[in-house]
C-alpha cells in the first residue's frame, strides 16, 4: 500500500513510516512529486488538514494523510492557533522564524501570571481518494503551560516554552521517544492508525489494494 504524506518534512515522514509499519504502508511525501504545497484557507485545524489531504490526492492519484497542528492559548482567544507557524508574520518582512514566533508569544503573554495554560492540538486526516465522502479524522490535544524562559535543546517551534502537563519540564527537554509518546501528533497518529486498521480489515478496498 502506498500513501502520500502531505508534507515536505523528512523527519515527519520517518516518524509516520515507523508508526504505520504494522500496516505495511510505504509512505511517499510531496518531495516525491513535482507540485507545490496548497494554500491553507481553512479556519480550523481539521479544515486545513482536509484541504491538504484532498489536494495531495488530486495531484498524486493516491491515498493521502495530512495533519495540521499548532499551539492554542485560551488567554489569547485561541492564538496562535492555525497561524502558529506564521504567528509573527505581521512583525517581519521575511517568513518568521521559531525565535520570531516565540518572541511575539512571550510578549503577548507578558500581562498574564506565569505560567499561562496552553495546549498543542493536532488534527490528522486520511482520504482514500480526492472525493472520498468518508474521510478518517483523528485529533488530540497535549495540555501544559507556557513559561517565559526557554528550556531544553530538543524539539522545535514553541517546544522550549511549553511546560508539559503540570510539570516543570519543557517539551524541548524531553527525549524524542518520550515526546512522540506524549505529544498531540503522536496521540493523533495512533488514533488514525487504529481507524485505518479497522477500515482495512478484513479486506482492503479495491483502490488501496490497487495502489
Amino acid at each position: 500500500m502506498r500513501i502520500v504524506l502531505a508534507s515536505r518534512n523528512t523527519g515527519k515522514l520517518k516518524e509516520m513510516q515507523d508508526l504505520f509499519a504494522p500496516l505495511g504502508v510505504t509512505f511517499l511525501s510531496q518531495i516525491d512529486f513535482d507540485f507545490p504545497s496548497v494554500e491553507e484557507t481553512g479556519t480550523t485545524f481539521v479544515e486545513n488538514a482536509l484541504i491538504k489531504a484532498r489536494y495531495v490526492c488530486q495531484k498524486s492519484n493516491l491515498p493521502a494523510i495530512a495533519d495540521d497542528s499548532g499551539l492554542v492559548v485560551p488567554s489569547l482567544n485561541g492564538s496562535p492557533g492555525i497561524y502558529s507557524a506564521r504567528y509573527a508574520a505581521d512583525r517581519h518582512e521575511h517568513p518568521p522564524t521559531d525565535e520570531d514566533n516565540n518572541r511575539k508569544l512571550i510578549s503577548e503573554l507578558s500581562a498574564f501570571a506565569q505560567p499561562v495554560p496552553a495546549y498543542f492540538y493536532c488534527a490528522m486526516t486520511f482520504l482514500e481518494y480526492a472525493d472520498d465522502p468518508t474521510p478518517l479524522v483523528a485529533s488530540a490535544a497535549w495540555h501544559g503551560a507556557i513559561c517565559a524562559d526557554p528550556r531544553g535543546e530538543n524539539g522545535f517551534g514553541y517546544d522550549p516554552h511549553f511546560l508539559v502537563g503540570n510539570s516543570d519540564t519543557a517539551s524541548a527537554e524531553l527525549p524524542s521517544k518520550e515526546k512522540n509518546r506524549l505529544s498531540h501528533r503522536g496521540q493523533a497518529s495512533r488514533s488514525l492508525l487504529a481507524q485505518l486498521q479497522s477500515r482495512l480489515s478484513p479486506t482492503p478496498s479495491p483502490n488501496l489494494a490497487r495502489n
